[in-house]
């Protein structure tokens, strides 16, 4: 097992894998930027070091600075997190060339799965369905039109090194198709470093469920359920929930096989998300991304199926064996997360950074709240604005609700505006009672009536 363990992340995920260290008896080196001086996951780690200034470009996305942190600490692991650099192929080559263990897929697999365009040919190679799209990426405009024409309006243009919504684009005829084009791509460029797209069709009333499987280097894989993250604004997530109200045990089993597929086909080793989206009108499912990393959302299925996921991670990175098999996986109750961000949704959800002047956190049977904020804390304008995940779990759906609303209404935080006023209405909406009766543009069109 490791010794020390740098986490090169910062905020919640960074002081959740703090904690696995802390229970694994592992040393645990936090990284800052000047912005973060004062966060919890450096006051928690054994060690923690400056790495550069606010912004990104010159802290948490600076390798050789990571890498120098690395070698003061005499760190012989790197956990790294999600978002900045835990899917960046040339960042964990580099770990692993000096000597650590990058604590994540190996590089080769998270080249081959971060080009969206090249992991829909591995989906299809190996049999698991795919909405109807481009054959890889398209690079100019005509052939683009070609492909458009041969699919059919509307479609969706993405970024093939993409996520979260960026370089994306709906296009619903022709004469949108030249701009969208050009923005993906810029979009695409500024974001991830490449400018490629592909395009597929674009399917109007669909639900985003997505599969969490874990691997260990002797090949064994397992799924641990799925997540409905069909409640989702401009392509961000904003509510996540397990199970999801529209798959039944069959379908359960069929997507967590294919996704164990996926992940077999490209030796993927650790944590890991496959992402599918279902048609609402015939229910049936196609294959999106895989995200070679773990999730904001993690911890929605970690309360669900009773598994540590950070843990594993750690265990299967250092070599041992994962330890479970798939009947070994028993989901229980009903598990809701709440992405409580500093945003004001009465103002086209723009961001409140800002200091928290209050805050008080819900407590009680089944309630779990992933934040490093506290009183006087100071929400950055640098980085993503997400002050707390909070997640509840129940027996049942509308147990979990009811829970979830009970949350909200303790969960106290002042001096910035946030999220917890629009999941307060949100979970009150009968079509989201139903659990059967939304999509993805449910949230959207819904505001539009407010």
């Amino acid at each position: 097992m490791f010794r020390k363990i740098l986490i090169a992340n910062r905020g919640e995920i960074a002081l959740r894998v703090i904690r696995a260290c802390r229970e694994m008896g592992i040393a645990s080196v936090a990284v800052f930027s000047e912005a973060d001086r004062n966060s919890l996951h450096v006051r928690y780690a054994d060690e923690a070091y400056c790495i550069g200034r606010s912004p990104a470009s010159d802290s948490y996305l600076n390798i050789p600075r990571i890498i120098a942190a690395c070698e003061v600490s005499d760190a012989d692991a790197v956990h790294p997190g999600y978002g900045f650099l835990s899917e960046n192929a040339h960042f964990a080559e580099i770990i692993n060339s000096c000597d650590m263990t990058f604590i994540g897929p190996t590089s080769e697999a998270i080249a081959a799965l971060g080009d969206k365009a090249n992991a829909r040919d591995l989906a299809i190679k190996h049999n698991v369905p795919v909405v109807p799209g481009s054959n890889g990426p398209v690079n100019d405009y005509p052939t683009l039109v070609n492909e458009a024409a041969r699919i059919g309006y509307p479609i969706i243009v993405k970024a093939s090194a993409g996520g979260g919504g960026r370089g994306m684009r709906v296009v619903r005829n022709e004469d949108e198709l030249q701009n969208a084009f050009e923005t993906a791509r810029k979009e695409a460029e500024a974001a991830f470093g490449n400018p490629e797209v592909y395009i597929e069709k674009f399917l109007e009333r669909s639900r985003h469920v997505e599969v969490q499987i874990l691997a260990d280097k002797d090949g064994t894989c397992v799924h641990l359920g799925e997540r409905d993250c069909t409640m989702q604004r401009r392509h961000q997530k904003l509510l996540e929930e397990s199970p999801s109200p529209i798959v039944d045990e069959k379908r359960r089993k069929e997507m967590g096989e294919a996704a164990c597929r996926i992940a077999l086909a490209a030796n993927y080793v650790g944590a890991g998300t496959v992402e599918f989206i279902v048609d609402e009108d015939t229910n049936d499912y196609y294959f999106m991304e895989m995200n070679a990393r773990v999730q904001v959302e993690h911890g929605v299925t970690e309360m669900e199926a009773d598994v540590d996921i950070v843990r594993r991670q750690i265990m299967v990175a250092a070599g041992e064996p994962l330890g479970l098999e798939q009947k070994d996986i028993h989901l229980s109750g009903w598990t809701i997360e709440c992405r409580i961000n500093a945003e004001d949704p009465e103002h086209d959800f723009r961001p409140n950074p800002g200091k928290i002047t209050t805050y008080n956190l819900p407590g009680g049977p089944g309630v779990r709240v992933d934040s490093i904020a506290y009183a006087g804390y100071e929400i950055s304008p640098y980085y993503d604005s997400m002050v707390a995940k909070l997640m509840v779990h129940s027996r049942d759906r509308i147990a979990a609700i009811r829970r979830m609303l009970r949350a909200l209404d303790e969960f106290e935080i002042g001096g910035i505006k946030t999220t917890i006023p629009l999941f307060k209405n949100l979970l009150k909406q009968p079509a989201f009672i139903r659990g059967d009766r939304y999509n993805t543009n449910f949230v959207e069109e819904w505001l539009k009536k407010q």
